[in-house]
């Protein structure tokens, strides 16, 4: 398991996940997957030898920080390998019109959750989130609207109607150290409704407002269709040995403009892991987001 003092496990459909040891929160539950299950995943082009898939919420996290749920697996075709570049896209990227405006909603605490939002339950773990928390997120959305892009991001205060509803992650996650997750853009061009995020960012791990905000803000990047940076070898930002997380049918497109090649130093913000240091767009990451929308 992935140790606290190590690095931030990032997330495709979209998680971000760290795995803690601690003899104060066993964990009980019966994580394991059904061998069906898994041999599905696999067909998918998934690594599920070195990255044993467990379960989460109503999924499974696949290579320590993909979220599958039985309806994708169900929907995304075999896994195919990738070549060597830097910045991917999905298949399926949000419609931005002539502009758009995507809204997120994410419930403060000692605030009600404000109802289900685009088909997606409300609020999520009962007392919202900190203010270091809302801090982080106002200033995820701060990094996007600074780029002028076609689209633009923007909180409100009820999840009726929000594009994105930030909810938080079940007691049990938390206490086993997943971080978050999301999913890709749909086929009707809407970005994905929903971000799982752990609601204990600063007060477990430490992170500074710009440190969650990195992190959310990659959780935004894939519901409107990024990929990680180092796809074809998560090893980059991870460490370990070279592990190429499989196409699916959901799409891993070079975007036109950006190296051949990912680095570490570079400091992407969409890279697989990160040691949950502040990661702003760097000259690449904006290339990207300037050419998608």
């Amino acid at each position: 398991m992935r140790r606290i003092n190590n690095i931030f496990s990032l997330a495709l459909i979209a998680s971000i996940t760290l795995f803690s040891c601690s003899e104060e929160q066993p964990i009980v539950d019966d994580l394991s997957v059904s061998d069906e299950v898994i041999a599905q995943i696999a067909a998918l082009g998934f690594d599920v030898n070195n990255f044993v898939p467990t379960k989460i919420d109503n999924g499974y996290l696949v290579e320590g920080d993909i979220y599958l749920t039985d309806a994708t697996i169900a929907e995304m075709g075999r896994g195919n390998l990738v070549p060597v570049v830097e910045q991917y896209s999905t298949n399926n990227l949000v419609n931005a019109g002539g502009g758009r405006v995507i809204t997120i909603y994410a419930p403060e605490e000692g605030a009600s959750s404000g109802g289900g939002g685009k088909g997606k339950k409300g609020g999520g773990g009962g007392d919202g989130y900190s203010p270091a928390m809302i801090a982080g997120l106002d200033e995820a959305i701060a990094r996007y609207n600074a780029e002028n892009l076609s689209i633009s991001f923007q909180r409100v205060t009820s999840s009726t109607g929000a594009d994105i509803v930030m909810t938080r992650l079940s007691k049990r996650d938390e206490s086993r150290g997943v971080l978050g997750s999301a999913g890709f853009p749909t086929s009707q061009g809407d970005p994905y409704g929903e971000i799982k995020m752990s609601g204990v960012l600063e007060s477990s791990y430490g992170l500074s407002t710009n440190g969650i905000a990195t992190i959310i803000a990659h959780e935004m990047g894939h519901c409107i269709g990024f990929r990680h940076t180092d796809y074809f070898d998560r090893s980059i930002s991870c460490g370990g040995g070279t592990s190429n997380e499989g196409a699916g049918s959901v799409g891993a497109n070079h975007i036109p403009g950006t190296p051949t090649g990912a680095s570490l130093s570079a400091k992407s913000w969409m890279l697989a892991c990160t040691d949950g240091s502040n990661r702003p767009f760097n000259n690449d990451d904006k290339t990207a987001l300037d050419y998608l929308y």
